[in-house]
């Protein structure tokens, strides 16, 4: 059992803590930018260049974390995160791009980091579920910089906060040193680094159709998970005329539902469906979700609302875990690390191109509902050629089951 957990605890914190710091901007912007004379609308911005730094960060990933090992790579993870936080505390807007950038190339190698520990110490039977259990870290550093940041704001200014985020950061990494012996024992000092070897990961993703055709997909989830989490409060405030507070708690239902979700597809995918069935019965899950939610109006009880957002969450945010695993499961060995980073490269590529297109829609229509029908109806094209895919490879449903 200690094999399991303590690889599991340190994985996690890690997670949780980077994205707590990817998470600080959003909840500082209003604070920083009335001081600074920057709209708190350009969050948006900062969040962008945090993705677009994770986008390359995390094709970097596999060399490294087998050159250095992947707590090494945490570690740095952490520093990085930690430096460009404190970094923004310094208030300059020119600065504040590089602070988003190293959050950024921080932010992207910690998922293939962890993904290289969980394949080795992970027992075949509990992939899904400890995945999707380690992938909670995500929204747990959400929750965190939820509940502390304002705190830390409210005692120390909002460069106080900063800086305090930055310090956990730092004292994170100080903490996952005692695990680096055993879980970096496999790291090769030889491995060499290069600017091509950067972009093989990208390679390997092509190299095996089953891998590519996650990591496509998965570009299309990141789009639909971050056009959820963004404009759901807009959209309630603005199209049903639900008040502020409202709205917030609503969200936050449907965070809390994607948590849940992550637990229980990671259970179902070790236990009942296959990966690749489950991810499509998800896409259309996710796909009917928000063509309900374009349905929204001032007529439908409160109570409706929150059901279809919670399940919006449920399978949007949920996915990720099963995602993860299976990338690790179908990885040759060693290469758990590596194939993950190029896989994330679609993935932050659709966080980053899904917001700004789904606003262009949305600026072009007058209308929310437009911009989550027309995501919706996305997804549920991809759902339907998954479907179709596992229709036609019905030995391959069997065989990761």
């Amino acid at each position: 059992m200690k094999a399991v957990v303590v690889p599991l605890a340190a994985t996690l914190a890690v997670q949780a803590l980077v994205s707590m710091a990817a998470l600080t901007a959003p909840v500082l912007a209003p604070e920083a930018g009335a001081e600074l004379g920057i709209p708190a609308t350009l969050v948006g911005v900062f969040v962008a260049l945090i993705y677009i730094g994770a986008m390359l960060s995390s094709l970097a990933s596999g060399n490294l974390v087998v050159r250095y090992g992947a707590i090494r790579v945490s570690q740095v993870c952490l520093v990085l995160c930690g430096a460009g936080v404190g970094l923004a505390a310094v208030g300059s807007p020119g600065l504040m791009a590089v602070s988003a950038l190293l959050i950024g190339l921080g932010y992207g190698p910690v998922t293939p980091a962890s993904s290289h520990i969980l394949a080795r110490t992970t027992p075949a039977h509990l992939m899904g579920f400890m995945f999707s259990l380690k992938q909670t870290g995500v929204p747990l550093g959400g929750a965190l910089a939820g509940a502390l940041v304002p705190s830390f704001v409210m005692l120390w200014g909002w460069r106080g906060a900063a800086l305090a985020v930055c310090a956990a950061c730092a004292a994170m990494a100080v903490l996952a040193q005692p695990t680096r012996a055993g879980f970096d024992a496999d790291r090769d000092p030889a491995r060499r680094i290069s600017l091509a070897g950067v972009f093989k990961p990208l390679a390997m993703v092509f190299a095996y159709p089953r891998i590519r055709d996650l990591a496509i997909c998965t570009f299309f989830f990141g789009a639909m998970q971050l056009c959820l989490t963004t404009y759901l409060v807009t959209y309630l405030t603005a199209a049903y005329g639900m008040p502020l507070v409202t709205a917030g708690l609503v969200l936050a239902a449907t965070q809390g539902a994607g948590i849940g979700g992550r637990l229980v597809w990671g259970l179902v995918a070790d236990r009942w469906i296959a990966p690749r069935r489950l991810l499509s019965l998800l896409a259309l899950a996710m796909a009917a979700s928000s063509l309900l939610t374009a349905a929204f109006d001032p007529h439908w009880p409160l109570v409706a609302v929150i059901a279809v957002s919670m399940a919006f969450g449920a399978t949007a945010i949920g996915w990720n875990g099963v995602y993860l695993a299976e990338v690790a499961r179908l990885a040759p060995a060693g290469q758990a690390g590596a194939l993950t980073g190029g896989t994330l490269f679609f993935t932050y590529f659709g966080v980053v191109a899904g917001p700004p297109a789904f606003a262009a829609l949305v600026g072009a229509t007058g209308s929310f509902a437009a911009g989550y029908a027309a995501i919706g109806s996305v997804i549920l094209a991809i759902g339907l050629l998954l479907v179709l895919a596992q229709a036609r490879r019905p030995a391959e449903c069997t065989e990761t089951a």
